[in-house]
């Protein structure tokens, strides 16, 4: 749940407004990792500030703190500061300007995440305590495991097309797993961008670590992967648990036809 920047104590809003020299805040329209997640104008410039009080909200901020730090580079916004006040954790990040990526069929963002890709493909996973693919997808197979840093969420919201080139924003449930993991999860993304499964999959063979797994694990994946999603997608659950239900389904049914490529 969100918090309103006016409710914020005065110790968390001073020490903001001294870094940045000033506070006009635009809230962010998605998320829900950070109590407070919004762009900070100031004479200084902007960040992309967000803050946690709440027990979980401050661990998952703190662990995301961690991680950025560690793969801060081309790909990932630097962390700027970060400081704690009034029992809150405040981290300021590079401020991403540019739209939200296009992953549909034909677009020109689509060569900007594969060159993210096959540098993250190659990105060995830090020493930060990152999750096991079992604790972040809920379902576990051997060939899951590895030392790759694996972003785990790489749908549209969380990839900015910047005058710099693509920047990887929310780094809060990253994943040491083998590099194909992060392509098998991304096949949920391109369907639900307008690819069909079998076009997905093309677009993801050009990848070695697609092509070297067997088609055997990529079934049980995706089957894995469906039934997660078909589990939380009941009437009261938001949309978007439906939308990628359906999107996993399509998948999965795909494989299960024995017509998929690997």
């Amino acid at each position: 749940m969100r918090t309103d920047w006016a409710t914020l104590p005065e110790a968390v809003t001073k020490e903001v407004a001294d870094r940045v020299g000033g506070c006009r805040i635009s809230p962010a329209a998605t998320g829900d990792h950070a109590e407070i997640a919004a762009t900070v104008t100031g004479p200084a410039g902007k960040v992309f500030l967000k803050a946690a009080h709440s027990d979980f909200g401050v661990r998952s901020l703190r662990f995301e703190l961690r991680v950025s730090e560690a793969v801060s580079g081309s790909y990932s916004p630097a962390v700027r500061w970060h400081f704690e006040a009034a029992g809150w954790l405040a981290v300021g990040f590079e401020h991403c300007d540019g739209p939200l990526a296009d992953l549909s069929p034909g677009s020109p963002d689509l060569n900007l995440l594969g060159e993210a890709l096959t540098a993250l493909g190659k990105t060995q996973a830090p020493d930060v305590g990152l999750f096991s693919p079992k604790g972040r997808l809920g379902f576990e197979h051997p060939a899951m495991e590895g030392d790759t840093l694996v972003h785990t969420d790489l749908g549209p919201a969380n990839l900015i097309v910047t005058p710099d080139g693509l920047r990887i924003v929310d780094w809060a449930m990253a994943t040491k797993a083998a590099p194909w993991v992060e392509l098998a999860i991304l096949t949920q993304w391109l369907i639900g961008s307008g690819h069909t499964p079998e076009q997905a999959e093309q677009w993801l063979a050009r990848y070695p670590a697609w092509r070297e797994v067997g088609p055997d694990v990529l079934d049980d994946f995706a089957a894995k992967n469906a039934a997660k999603w078909a589990s939380k997608a009941q009437p009261n659950s938001p949309a978007w648990m439906h939308d990628l239900a359906d999107w996993t389904g399509q998948w999965s049914d795909h494989r299960c036809k024995g017509d998929r490529r690997v």
